[in-house]
């Protein structure tokens, strides 16, 4: 029974969970300079110990999904324990993960193994050279034949992420290039509009372009809107019966978009966020430090929820305290 409800009547099954601020990638609208540690902020990345205490007490309050974000999870040297420890010990049902797709092609087997139920790539363009501007990276083959491997092993739960950019990947040409990707390929490929953070004023004034420009491209094309199971994330999915993947749109300045949030987050230093744009953020490491502290970090968490509010109100320019979204799990 899931025990995590907040004054509005929402309920939140599904936790995304940052394990590092670390990422790899020079992402031109989430991280241009590259990763740089907080100013003022000394403490650690949690520990696996600390993740596994928490798993269970998430467990207890009947989360049934974790995402395992970052920055880039895959570059922490713990993150297979990590993953493995949550697969055999937590309760969590369903364990996903978001990545850059750094080395995929390499570890594809090895998530494989331990038993990861989804798992999320960013893939901003399928146009080699843009690929390598937008990210700093020129990787965009490894990762496509990462997720071929994935599918050799009959992986079954793969999503793609783009963010839509003006002038970058926001034309039918472009959506016809990942319409062409999913036509045949079990994937589910989402656009998400760019979000305008503390530190990203000019980008997002220049770059940020309506998801309705989507949307109306799918309703054209007979794509037809889905509704989602209660564990689902934020996205409107479309299907269509000549494609084998769905199209999906995550649109955060859209009119109802929290009606329907069911996912908290807890950063990498241990703090819970109860939306990624809002103000408010506790820290719950303290209540991590040893098993018999269970039940009072579930009596904080569950107290936290009540001060949640209905919207995030970032149509009104309020990106509350998130300054990238590397520091909260994107």
């Amino acid at each position: 029974m899931n025990k995590l409800k907040d004054t509005f009547g929402r309920k939140f099954p599904y936790i995304r969970l940052s394990i590092t601020d670390i990422c790899n990638y020079k992402c031109t609208y989430c991280l241009p300079q590259g990763y740089k540690k907080t100013p003022g902020d000394m403490r650690s990345f949690m520990t696996a110990e600390e993740i596994s205490r928490l798993t269970k007490a998430l467990a207890e309050l009947g989360v049934c999904k974790i995402r395992l974000t970052g920055g880039e999870p895959t570059v922490r040297k713990d993150f297979f324990d990590i993953l493995k420890d949550m697969k055999q010990n937590s309760n969590i049902p369903k364990i996903t993960m978001t990545t850059n797709g750094y080395r995929l092609d390499k570890i594809a087997k090895q998530l494989h193994e331990v038993g990861l139920d989804g798992i999320n790539i960013s893939i901003d363009s399928l146009n080699r050279e843009t690929f390598k501007k937008l990210t700093g990276h020129d990787r965009l083959p490894e990762i496509l034949e990462g997720i071929k491997i994935l599918q050799k092993l009959n992986f079954k739960n793969i999503k793609v992420n783009a963010v839509l950019l003006r002038g970058i990947n926001d034309s039918h040409k472009e959506f016809e290039k990942f319409g062409n990707f999913i036509k045949d390929n079990k994937i589910d490929f989402r656009f998400i509009e760019l979000m305008q953070t503390g530190d990203n004023l000019d980008y997002f004034k220049k770059n940020h372009v309506s998801s309705k420009i989507f949307k109306d491209y799918l309703e054209k094309n007979n794509w037809v809107y889905q509704t989602y199971g209660k564990d689902a994330g934020p996205a409107l999915n479309f299907i269509h019966p000549e494609y084998k993947g769905k199209f999906g749109l995550i649109a955060p300045y859209s009119k109802d978009f929290c009606k329907t949030c069911n996912s908290l987050r807890v950063t990498s230093r241990g703090d819970l966020r109860l939306c990624l744009f809002g103000n408010t953020g506790i820290s719950i490491r303290h209540l991590l430090q040893n098993n018999d502290q269970k039940e009072e970090l579930i009596d904080l968490i569950t107290k936290q929820l009540h001060l949640k509010k209905e919207s995030h109100y970032l149509e009104l320019g309020d990106t509350g305290i998130t300054k990238n979204l590397s520091t909260t799990g994107g």
